[in-house]
């Protein structure tokens, strides 16, 4: 977690009357090696603050989870560094893609790609976190009401772009989806192994512009199985509709599974 931008020490006063069963857990809390990783975090009063956000967090990612359940939506958070083509994908599944989707959008500023969303007929909600460099299950839920749940049958998170904070909230959500980049490198993998522990799906994305960059993919693979044996991988090339499709199957897919 990050503490300049302020997200490890934001508080949220929400209460409900009901509570909601959890189907998210996690074994191993990773979420806190960010913390005891950080040297002027690492004391126990600082510490016992942040687990008890993100025990608030994970009670409200319950309620969330609760909401897309009882309306049959598959939730899916989307994760990457900025700029690795998460809402060009949104914007081309919305061509080829058989379910109805929303979006959630998280950003610092500005309202742009709930716009360019909304102007594909795609439902989307804008969220401008300001400071915090990630959504939170609090930030999701106020969304969830600008959301017609009703009428589509996945709701895509699209989280604020950054490969550390996002992995340490759940939103809520069923599924993680992390993309990466060929432009970012070989490294990413291996430098930010909590976030693509989290994944369900790695999409390597911008595949179409590997015969200019030194970038093994085959070794990028190797190591998100080793950060997680059985995770999903796929390659993507945004101007290849096939390359697209089977995004689209996969998570087709992962509806059926439920």
């Amino acid at each position: 977690m990050c503490k300049d931008c302020g997200c490890s020490i934001t508080d949220h006063n929400h209460s409900h009357d009901h509570d909601h069963g959890d189907h998210h857990h996690h074994h191993h809390d990773e979420r806190m090696d960010n913390v005891h990783a950080n040297p002027q975090l690492n004391d126990k009063k600082t510490i016992s603050v942040i687990q008890k956000i993100l025990d608030k967090n994970d009670h409200e990612a319950a309620h969330n989870r609760a909401h897309f359940d009882k309306n049959a939506v598959l939730a899916i958070n989307l994760m990457s560094s900025p700029g690795s083509g998460k809402t060009t994908l949104l914007e081309k599944m919305s061509e080829i893609a058989s379910f109805k989707y929303g979006v959630i959008e998280g950003d610092l500023e500005t309202s742009r790609d709930a716009d360019r969303l909304k102007a594909k007929g795609i439902p989307a909600y804008q969220i401008q976190t300001g400071s915090a460099c990630h959504l939170d299950a609090f930030m999701v839920h106020k969304g969830l009401h600008d959301m017609p749940l009703e009428d589509i049958d996945v709701c895509f998170v699209e989280n604020v772009g950054n490969l550390v904070c996002p992995a340490s909230y759940d939103v809520g959500t069923h599924l993680n989806i992390v993309l990466v980049s060929v432009p970012e490198g070989n490294d990413k993998i291996e430098k930010y192994p909590v976030m693509f522990r989290s994944a369900d799906l790695v999409l390597i994305t911008k595949t179409d512009l590997l015969p200019h960059f030194d970038y093994d993919i085959e070794h990028e693979k190797q190591q998100a199985r080793k950060l997680k044996p059985n995770v999903d991988i796929l390659e993507l090339n945004i101007h290849d509709e096939n390359s697209i499709q089977k995004v689209v199957n996969w998570i087709k897919f992962k509806m059926e599974m439920r």
